[in-house]
């Protein structure tokens, strides 16, 4: 298992002095960060839609081993909700391509009060070329059924492990061939930091699941405080202490 490890975000204000350099200009921050990190996961792309441009520019400011994974427009899934998919996928995918090589995974994450509807999904999930890994992270409980499962097998689309307090809030099913964990609250002080033992736990279930040819990505997503950071590089140390290959991480 190839664990890609990284944060949710890499433009916090907070994270200066704890992770920035004082004197680091904020427009040189993406560099720094790819340095230390082999991955990003890009959330502000589900407020607003970067223009090409703007992915092409990532791509071309960041090292030739990095990747980065992409949030869906908030226009397909949160105002759409899924309905008539082609033109806000068209358009996402006519603008995050610009990555080239630099494209990870897109994060699909449903709405809270969105209930199942394999269907629409399926709907969606079949506009992706098949080079184009997607991750889906639904949030209703109506969605966990064999419909969603099959529906995610037949896409090769990952169904999001995701975390909250230390605890799975969805069902741990592999669908495809590569993972996506994204840990959003830990329990541990200062707050939202996450203890040895869940980071631990999280090691434990990835490897059971995936082989050592299939790729997982972890993102942490606690970033107040820069607990996403101190995390991340715990999470690592603890992988790589079971024998997991994992990427770059501050330190390492």
């Amino acid at each position: 298992m190839a664990l890609v490890v990284g944060t949710s975000g890499w433009q916090y204000r907070d994270w200066r002095d704890r992770f920035y350099p004082a004197k680091l200009p904020q427009r040189l921050w993406l560099e720094h960060f790819a340095g230390q990190f082999a991955t990003v996961e890009v959330n502000n792309a589900f407020y607003r839609l970067p223009e090409r441009d703007t992915f092409a520019a990532w791509r071309a400011r960041t090292p030739d081993d990095f990747c980065v994974a992409v949030k869906m427009s908030r226009y397909l899934t949160h105002i759409k909700r899924l309905r008539d998919p082609q033109e806000p996928v068209a358009r996402f995918l006519g603008r995050a391509t610009a990555l080239g090589d630099r494209l990870g995974p897109v994060l699909v994450q449903l709405p809270p009060n969105l209930r199942a509807d394999p269907d629409a999904l399926d709907a969606t999930l079949r506009l992706f070329p098949a080079d184009v890994r997607v991750a889906v992270e639904p949030r209703h409980p109506s969605w966990w059924t064999d419909d969603l499962r099959r529906v995610l097998e037949r896409r090769r689309a990952a169904l999001v492990w995701a975390d909250r307090l230390g605890r799975p809030v969805a069902p741990l099913w592999r669908t495809t061939d590569f993972g996506y964990l994204r840990l959003h609250e830990g329990r541990a002080r200062p707050w939202p930091r996450y203890g040895r033992t869940a980071l631990a736990s999280w090691v434990r279930r990835l490897g059971e699941t995936f082989d050592d040819a299939r790729p997982a990505y972890v993102y942490f997503n606690n970033d107040p405080g820069g607990a996403a950071i101190v995390d991340a590089v715990a999470f690592a140390g603890l992988a790589r202490r079971a024998g997991h290959r994992v990427t770059r991480t501050p330190g390492v």
